[in-house]
């Protein structure tokens, strides 16, 4: 292939698409710079179906360091290791954007690799490297019926800014990227916000809107210049009249599989399954494939036709909740959340400045004094397989939690406590996420966090008529909608507005007015959930758990920190010994001392205090003289901090010597005076001595 480059402007900056010049062994390959950053994008599919019965699409997003011009790792090891969190939840964000426009029926390995070559201080990859994921399937033989694209938009004091900075998103009330299809439709969002108002969100997208059209326009273009044609790939396609033989067996027998509780559901479908099985022992993976569909087809219809739902709720009636706090012991936090099937359990941990999780990514290194953790175990979904560590769904749903709740955190000049929550979910039956905020909320809440308001979250669905356009909104999804519904819509928020948003469409995507209803509906559940959780615990509470360390927070003089360390640590160690607490100060002069015993903190305090202590102008303090000189004396006013006396400032009249009106030894109220540039004090005597009369 002729190396080909194309060039546009989207909001602003020069999008440039390289193409036919890297990875030319790939079946489609794309190198993408938006501003100074640059990202090359391969996609390859197998020669040979995977054997599977799933689409196998495998999207991986590598973060190199060397793109931000930085060597990092540890003194032993510099090469890249496991993907950060950033970098997985990245590849999560592109793989939810692509997958829906496959084929379902493709069972050929697909693997796209997006590889971030240069960083600059501006423009995050994610946009080109969905850009470019979208751009290497198109013009790839790959069957795939996009293209997609995406960009993000901020809110920065009222106005909305195209592809915003990181200063931008940093001091903005509202960061959102945002995917459309081909035709325009709503695909996929993920938003953060400070408690923004429904309206402004949907206004967001209409801005950005035009700005996405250009480049699903300038994809085409690339396309049309340098697209291959598409492979013609065999589809998984079933055998005709076994299909028909296993639907006629099924007559009858599909209603209980679809409506009613989760055991019962689940009690039908084991036993149509065993009564399959006898008839059709050697087909058992076809017999599987066919109830999916036609439970999900009776799902659709009953929902369209008649507004049924599977457990017989309205279309925006919300499960049973209920909740309480306080269900462990000796833990700083806790809190049970229960909507219908799910449940979550949220457990806090305050601990010092000092136990803040340290971030190593591409652009920067920074301290993360909030973290939500969250656990799916097999169980609560009735299901046995191996414990591993976090997968990149657990991991999503923990950051989106966090996400939500992450605007209401107070400032760590407030409440200078690093906070750990992990959400153990128990039960799972639709949007355990947003169970997770409603259950860390809660936890926060009983721990005595001063959160500035309590979060909640709902997940919401939709089913569409792909030929008429009508739709049904559901409030509140549970697994059956979930899993065969096209939409899944989760909204975290305050009673005031909106903090975090996560959509998935399946379908063919959802218009701009359908998401303004979605986004009104979901208010209405949020608030209903509040009000639920306001009457388990209405604010949190005024003091941290007795089991909680105890936190002291106050400044210092920058120029003064080597003082409290002194030389090697020695002065700071001898500090932690002695009272048993915890010491963190930053660069600022920020200092934090953590402990469990009262009496102990207060010494370690007034210990950092005295050796940090400045005085200032005009203050009045009681001091002991240690020296005394011809012209004056020093007055120690604290350990290691003492100053002069001048004999012009002890009495009210000339004095010849120093010794006639004060002694070594002697306690004296004393005056600043004034202090030189290079810290040395100058006193004068509160109360003037009157000179010794001369006798007669």
């Amino acid at each position: 292939m002729t190396p080909q480059t194309f060039e546009t402007t989207i909001a602003g900056q020069t999008l440039r698409v390289e193409t036919g010049k890297l990875a030319i062994q790939a079946d489609g390959s794309v190198f993408v710079q938006y501003g100074e950053t640059s990202v090359l994008v391969t996609v390859v599919m197998g020669d040979r179906p995977s054997g599977g019965d799933y689409l196998p699409l495998f999207v991986d997003y590598q973060e190199k360091f060397y793109a931000a011009g930085k060597i990092k790792g540890s003194r032993f090891v510099k090469r890249e290791g496991r993907p950060s969190e950033e970098s997985i939840l990245t590849g999560r964000l592109i793989d939810r954007a692509i997958r829906p426009f496959f084929d379902s029926r493709l069972r050929h390995e697909i693997q796209v690799i997006v590889t971030v070559l240069s960083m600059d201080d501006r423009n995050d990859p994610d946009v080109p490297a969905l850009f470019g994921a979208s751009l290497a399937l198109a013009i790839s033989d790959i069957p795939w019926d996009g293209p997609v694209a995406a960009l993000r938009f901020a809110q920065r004091e009222g106005v909305y800014v195209e592809n915003p900075s990181f200063e931008d998103r940093a001091e903005g009330t509202l960061d959102s990227i945002i995917t459309l299809n081909k035709d325009g439709r709503l695909v996929m969002m993920e938003t953060g916000a400070h408690q923004a108002v429904e309206q402004d969100i949907v206004a967001g997208l209409e801005a950005v809107t035009p700005s996405i059209q250009a480049m699903l326009d300038f994809q085409r273009e690339v396309q049309a210049a340098v697209g291959k044609e598409k492979r013609d790939i065999p589809l998984a396609e079933d055998d005709s009249e076994k299909v028909a033989a296993i639907k006629q067996a099924m007559e009858g027998d599909l209603e209980p599989l679809l409506y009613g509780d989760k055991y019962s559901v689940k009690a039908a479908k084991q036993e149509l399954l065993a009564r399959l099985e006898q008839q059709f022992p050697e087909d058992m993976d076809l017999v599987h494939k066919l109830i999916e569909q036609v439970v999900g087809d009776m799902f659709k219809r009953g929902l369209l036709e008649s507004e049924r739902r599977p457990d017989g709720r309205a279309l925006t009636e919300i499960r049973p909740i209920s909740a309480e706090v306080d269900l462990l012991p000796r833990v700083h936090g806790s809190a049970l959340f229960n909507r219908g099937e799910t449940q979550s359990l949220s457990v806090l941990t305050l601990g010092a400045p000092g136990e803040s999780q340290i971030i190593d990514e591409m652009e920067e290194e920074y301290k993360k004094r909030y973290m939500h953790h969250y656990n799916f175990p097999p169980y609560s979904v009735g299901e046995v397989r191996p414990l591993r560590g976090p997968g990149r769904r657990e991991i999503g749903h923990g950051a989106l939690a966090e996400k939500a709740l992450e605007p209401v955190i107070p400032d760590v000049s407030e409440f200078p406590y690093t906070i750990r929550i992990v959400t153990e979910v128990l039960g799972s039956n639709g949007s355990s996420s947003m169970a997770s905020a409603c259950s860390s909320t809660l936890s926060l809440m009983a721990a005595g966090v001063p959160i500035k308001a309590p979060v909640a979250g709902i997940a919401m669905g939709i089913v569409e008529d792909d030929e008429t356009g009508a739709y049904k909104l559901l409030t509140d999804i549970q697994g059956p909608e979930d899993h065969y519904g096209e939409m899944d819509f989760k909204v975290a928020g305050t009673e005031t507005g909106v903090t975090a948003i996560q959509m998935d469409v399946k379908g063919s995507g959802m218009t701009a007015e359908v998401f303004a209803e979605a986004l009104e509906r979901a208010k209405d559940a949020r608030l209903h959930i509040l009000g639920i959780m306001n009457k388990v615990i209405a604010s949190p509470r005024e003091s941290v758990s007795e089991h909680a360390p105890k936190i002291e927070f106050f400044m210092i003089s920058p120029a003064k920190i080597g003082e409290v360390i002194g030389s090697g640590g020695k002065t700071i160690n001898k500090i932690i010994e002695e009272t048993g607490v915890k010491i963190d100060i930053e660069d600022d002069g920020k200092v934090f001392v953590s402990g469990t015993e009262a009496d102990k903190l207060a010494e370690a305090v007034e210990w950092i205090q005295s050796l940090a202590y400045e005085p200032e102008v005009g203050e009045e303090l009681e001091g002991k003289v240690v020296k005394i000189m011809p012209f004056g004396a020093f007055v120690q006013i604290k350990p290691g901090l003492d100053g002069l006396l001048h004999i012009s400032e002890m009495s009210t009249q000339r004095i010849e010597k120093v010794e006639s009106v004060i002694q070594l030894g002697q306690t004296l109220n004393v005056v600043v005076k004034s202090i030189d540039q290079e810290g040395r004090v100058n006193f004068s005597l509160k109360e003037k001595f009157q000179p010794p009369q001369e006798s007669a």
